[in-house]
């Protein structure tokens, strides 16, 4: 098992081939993700397998930078 998604995964999940757009599109979804030195998009695999835990109160996972700012 892979630990992150290949370039071509986060192409096809997001629709994009431009690093910029993809990294937008991962935002708009709520998909973690890290930039690495090339400023391209890295997403862990369990990112989109499961991996998380969900949001106890609303049942909808969101990233922890947004639960911290809503609360």
């Amino acid at each position: 098992m892979e630990r992150f998604l290949s370039d071509d995964d986060v192409r096809t999940l997001t629709g994009f081939a431009h690093k910029s757009r993809q990294i937008g599109q991962l935002r708009r979804m709520g998909i973690p993700f890290f930039v690495n030195g090339c400023g391209r998009a890295v997403v862990p695999a369990s990112a989109i397998e499961g991996g998380h835990k969900q949001d106890q109160q609303s049942g909808a996972w969101s990233p922890k930078v947004l639960q911290s700012s809503m609360r």
